[in-house]
Order: C-alpha cells, then sequence, then structure tokens
C-alpha cells in the first residue's frame, strides 16, 4: 500500500512547527577505553565511579577513556566538544574519522575485538539495525531530560520499537543551492531548470545549470516520492510492501531521466569534490544537497548563496529524504556512564549551536532552535521551508538492504537510459531476497 503521507509527514512538520515557529584519525585500537572488552555491558550496569547513579549525579567511572567515532566534515566541531568535555569531566575523549553510515557496520566486528567507539553517531535509519543487534544501549539516564529539550520528529527518530536509544543533535534534509550572481531567483520546476540550463550550459567547458550525484538514491528520493512512490508502506514499516516501481515513481523517475539533456555526465563521474569545486567557482549555478556543505560554500559564495526548495516534480512538491544524526552509546563500551554524559554533553543546546556555526547543521534542541544565530538565518529557514515535504527515512533493519540495489538501478536509469520500471523492479527483488536472506 502507498506510504500513509499523513502520519509521516506529520513528524515531520513537528520538526517543521519548532524552526519556523521561531522563525577521525587512525584505524588504532582505544588503548585504555575498550581494548580487551569483547562482550556488550546491561543497560543497567551499576556506576563504578559514584554511588549516586541518578540522572543528575551520574560520574564518569575511575580512569574513563573514551573512543569517539566521527565524520571527516565534522571532526572540528567534535575536536572543541571533546575538549570542553575532558576540561569538565577529566575524561579523554579519542577521535576517529569514520563515515556515519559506516559506523554501525563498524561496530560490528571492531566491537566484539575491542577496537570498537565507546561513542557513535549514525544516521537514524541504521538504529533499527544497531538496536537489534544489541550493539547500543538504551538512552536511559538522559532519557526524560533528552525528550523534553528536542523536537519530537527527532525523538521519534531516535527511538525503536518503543525504547529511546539516541541523543539526538542535528536533522538534515536536502534543498536546492544556488549562486544568485548567476540566477536571482531559484526555479520553481525542474521545467524552469530546463529553460535556464539552455542560457547557461557549456559542457565543454564544464559549466552546468545544475548538478547533483545521480547515482545516490539519498539525492534522488524526490523524483521517486514526490509522484507517490515510496520505500516501504505502512509509514516505512511493512517490508513486504515496497513502491519504489509503482506509477508514481516511474513518473517521477522519467523526470529524472530526462534531465540527462542538461547534466551530460555519468553518474560515476559526479563526486561530492567535483560538485563543489564546480559550484564554488561558478562554473555550477545550483547544487541539491544538504546543510553540511553550508559553511564551506558560504565562505566561496558570500552573499551570492543562496537556499531553496527543490524544484517541484511533474507539478508535485518535491518530497527529500529527512534525517536526524543520533549519538549511540556502544554496548561493548568499557565505560557506559562517561559514554552516556559523553553523548548528552555533545547534543546540548551549547553543542548543537556550534556544529550549526562550524558546518550549518539544523538543531533539534528547542532552545537552540529559539536563538537569533538560528531563526534569522536565512540559509536555515530554506531548508525548514523544504523540511515541510520531507519525509523520515524508515528507519527498520531492512532500510540497510535498500540503498546498493537502487543505487545500481539509478545508473542504469541515468547512465544507459534503461526503462526505469524494468530498473526498480530489479531493485526490489533483490532487496526482496536480502531480506530474505537476513531474516533466516
Amino acid at each position: 500500500m502507498k506510504l500513509k503521507k499523513t502520519m509521516v509527514l506529520l513528524a515531520s512538520l513537528t520538526l517543521v512547527a519548532s524552526l519556523t515557529a521561531c522563525g577521525g584519525g587512525n584505524n588504532t585500537a582505544n588503548n585504555g577505553a575498550n581494548n580487551g572488552t569483547n562482550t556488550p555491558v546491561a543497560d543497567n550496569q551499576t556506576n563504578t565511579g559514584s554511588e549516586n547513579t541518578g540522572t543528575e549525579g551520574l560520574q564518569p567511572e575511575e580512569g574513563a577513556e573514551l573512543l569517539v567515532w566521527e565524520s571527516k566534515e565534522e571532526v572540528a566541531f567534535t575536536e572543541e566538544i571533546a575538549k570542553q568535555f575532558e576540561e569538565k569531566y577529566g575524561v579523554k575523549i579519542k577521535i576517529e574519522e569514520v563515515a556515519v553510515p559506516d559506523q554501525v557496520g563498524k561496530i560490528t566486528t571492531d566491537g566484539p575485538s575491542g577496537l570498537g567507539a565507546d561513542v557513535m553517531v549514525i544516521p537514524h535509519d541504521h538504529l533499527g539495525n544497531a538496536a537489534q543487534s544489541g550493539m547500543i544501549l538504551a538512552n536511559d539516564e538522559f532519557g526524560e531530560e533528552t525528550t523534553k529539550n528536542n523536537t519530537e520528529a527527532s525523538i521519534i527518530a531516535s527511538t525503536y520499537e518503543g525504547t529511546l536509544y539516541g541523543y539526538p543533535r542535528a536533522v538534515e534534509t536536502t534543498a536546492l543551492f544556488y549562486n544568485k550572481s548567476l540566477l536571482p531567483e531559484p526555479p520553481k520546476s525542474f521545467d524552469d531548470v530546463i529553460a535556464f540550463a539552455k542560457t547557461f550550459n557549456d559542457p565543454a567547458k564544464k559549466k552546468y545549470a545544475l548538478m547533483w550525484e545521480t547515482g545516490n538514491m539519498y539525492f534522488n528520493y524526490p523524483f521517486i516520492a514526490s509522484t507517490g512512490g515510496y520505500l516501504f508502506g505502512d509509514n516505512g514499516t511493512n517490508k513486504d510492501d515496497m513502491g519504489l516501481a509503482n506509477e508514481g515513481a516511474i513518473e517521477g523517475l522519467k523526470v529524472f531521466q530526462s534531465l540527462k539533456e542538461i547534466l551530460p555526465i555519468n553518474s560515476g563521474d559526479i563526486n561530492p569534490d567535483i560538485k563543489r569545486g564546480l559550484f564554488n567557482t561558478g562554473d555550477v549555478a545550483m547544487d541539491i544537497n544538504g546543510p553540511w556543505e553550508l559553511a564551506g560554500y558560504k565562505e566561496a559564495l558570500g552573499d551570492n548563496l543562496a537556499v531553496a526548495p527543490i524544484p517541484t516534480v511533474a507539478g508535485k512538491p518535491a518530497i527529500s529524504f529527512s534525517g536526524v544524526k543520533i549519538y549511540v552509546v556502544s554496548s561493548y563500551t568499557k565505560y557506559p556512564n562517561a559514554a552516556k554524559l559523553y553523548s548528552q554533553f555533545a547534543s546540548s543546546k551549547e553543542a548543537q549551536l556550534l556544529l550549526n556555526e562550524k558546518i550549518g547543521s539544523i538543531p533539534t534542541n528547542l532552545e537552540a532552535l529559539e536563538v537569533d544565530q538560528i531563526k534569522n538565518d536565512p540559509f536555515i529557514s530554506g531548508f525548514a521551508e523544504q523540511a515541510k515535504n520531507s519525509q523520515p527515512m524508515p528507519s527498520i533493519p531492512e532500510m540497510s538492504n535498500v540503498w546498493s540495489p537502487v543505487n545500481a538501478a539509478l545508473p542504469e536509469i541515468w547512465n544507459n537510459q534503461a526503462d526505469p520500471k524494468t530498473a526498480m523492479e530489479k531493485a526490489i527483488q533483490q532487496i526482496t531476497d536480502l531480506n530474505n536472506g537476513a531474516a533466516e
């Protein structure tokens, strides 16, 4: 059945209401933190550093040291937060660069061997896998505080089967970055994009009206969902109901396919570094991307940078993915108290404002959303407008089986002009096979 938009959009609109109402290093072992620890700890492990185990009195274990995994793009933020945390609690933090989407997979092997992080940052759609596999601890000590301080949508995203695991720190969706010196007003539709491209494009000089990662489902979800496609039915929970090849999805994917005319580049030849460089120099006028690019784009373009909603697809508002980045505590940690304290500290109002300052992220903390730094920011408000038409990614474990098949189908549709329905039906079969294999 079709994804029930009413319930899904409710979570997204809760986030937007909050927004609009207010306007790693080397792959080395963690010496001392996890070395030798190869069994998960219980959620209710006794605090070994203090007799007071209540939330306000929680203290780190004696001699605690933590390994934190962080993405390359956000490591500067984590270095500052780690410094502040060490000054307050006397706990040394070691930071290792691991891409956010890779962290759950990495803890599967590194956790039991004693080499895994104590604290991870994961996309909320990876939560189901991590929780179901017993790799993370519940957010018990700070659950009430976390729930009170953050948007409802971010709490929903941090919860799996009724248990709060995550400590939300930022919400993300994609939007349209554009260079105002090249086009004063953003296009309303992809027809407008095509019309502008005819006056701007010069492929011989690598000049393009619009560039985005055409082989990545995350950035191309608007071409699936805007016209009625979906991933999983029943609000993203029914693995046996996939709408990737229904009539609506195919309509949107035909729009996607038609854009090859104005971006005659194969998917494999478009990557973040290439696109970033061309946008920064004015050779690409528009980019569909997320808030993690905001700080760099502002530095490069200054007052010429603007953010707007993604153009409409076949006359329908573009529906983008929304995702919440959350801290989670590894169940293999030797120091659960210190890890929980760090997760709470690094996701606080002050921390989220620092993260916004460093990379342009959108906070989930309700008080952070009310400060001038956020509510008067034209870029954040641009993402907020797009968030009105975003859908949270499903967080069931089967979501991890979607990426590879769909990311293989999209280049077939784009590069080879393959029939969208045939390509997506093949992807659905691959996802089904993976789901059934995982269930055996």
